[in-house]
């Protein structure tokens, strides 16, 4: 007979993996550029434009993330995080959507001016917003144009990042709203 230890409470979930909310697929993104896109995976990965050294305390379980790319010239990213309570996805929503905002006027590279924008809320589910950037490098001999979107949308306790940038042409914010109300509602 083999015993068999019952753990119940907070220690009993810290490392337990849900499942996995709904994602993007490459169809849902944009048919302004020829997407490719790497599989869904554990953690944050690798792009926190505009997010650097933040959040503080994130969780590291619950977390997804998956890479689209063009051939040469943008770029974005899926992130989404299943929290515990939907008040701690609440509050992690507003931190994020705040960070994005101020995004511009925090001090820049050497060269480099950044304009903001607010391109709304979304009513989808518990809400979306997206903000964009656009820099200029004064420096660069070679693309110094990038224009950013970031959108941050909460269905109960799970949180979407969505994140587009290029260095080619303008942003494509209807599209992109288009592409973050999907991510949302695929969410649950």
């Amino acid at each position: 007979m083999v015993a068999v230890a019952v753990v119940s409470g907070p220690a009993a979930n810290a490392d337990e993996w849900r499942p996995r909310p709904g994602t993007l697929y490459i169809s849902d993104l944009p048919k302004t550029e020829s997407w490719r896109a790497a599989p869904v995976a554990r953690g944050w990965g690798m792009s926190h434009e505009c997010l650097a050294n933040w959040p503080e305390g994130r969780p590291e379980v619950n977390v997804w993330h998956r890479d689209f790319s063009t051939a040469e010239t943008a770029y974005a990213e899926q992130k989404v995080v299943a929290f515990a309570t939907e008040a701690e996805a609440i509050t992690f929503a507003e931190e994020t959507r705040k960070s994005y905002a101020e995004c511009a006027t925090r001090p820049q590279e050497p060269g480099v001016t950044a304009t903001g924008y607010d391109h709304g809320v979304l009513d989808v589910e518990e809400g979306a917003t997206l903000h964009g950037m656009y820099t200029f490098d004064a420096e660069a001999s070679d693309r110094p144009h990038f224009n950013y979107l970031w959108g941050v949308g909460r269905d109960g306790d799970t949180v979407t990042l969505n994140m587009w940038q290029s260095y080619w042409g303008g942003p494509p914010v209807t599209e992109w709203k288009n592409t973050l109300r999907t991510a949302v509602n695929k969410l649950y």
